[in-house]
């Protein structure tokens, strides 16, 4: 009878816990300002101007403060067989506004490029829409990030 109410009691904490993890506050942020600056850390894809080509965004923790360091690989023009890659350094965080806004940096120095973007409603955290500026020359253009790792 004790082996029985026991077994009860641990499946309705069990249910009790997978359901607050499911609908609980915090599990699924409305706002860029909702998460946690450990939720924008791993391994993103980017596509700028809905072109078919992915870069990968990694982001970590930034030595310095609350936000984040990282690096974009672009896959370059094909040349025959050889692809030429690109790698920028990435520095950012969520602004007073709830916008990610992140600086992008080909030499470690100079800003390249500047990315500002809006969680998207229902994607938990894990997509965001907005704008590129190529700080070359000022053009913008639309971009998303999807979170595909940690």
């Amino acid at each position: 009878m004790r082996a029985w109410a026991a077994a009860l009691l641990l499946a309705g904490c069990s249910a009790s816990t997978t359901a607050l993890a499911q609908s609980g506050p915090g599990t699924c942020p409305a706002s860029a300002s909702d998460m946690s600056t450990e939720m924008l850390y791993g391994t993103w894809q980017a596509r700028i101007d809905d072109a078919p080509a992915v870069d990968i965004v990694t982001l970590g923790k930034h030595p310095d403060y609350d936000g984040v360091r990282g690096t974009i690989t672009r896959d370059g023009a094909r040349s025959g067989d050889a692809v030429a890659r690109s790698t920028a350094q990435l520095a950012g965080d969520v602004d007073a506004e709830g916008q990610l806004a992140i600086d992008e940096s080909q030499d470690g120095h100079s800003i390249s490029g500047v990315w500002v973007g809006t969680l998207q409603p229902g994607s938990c955290g894990k997509q965001f829409r907005g704008t590129w500026r190529n700080a070359a020359d000022e053009s913008t253009h639309p971009f998303v990030l999807q979170k595909t790792g940690p």
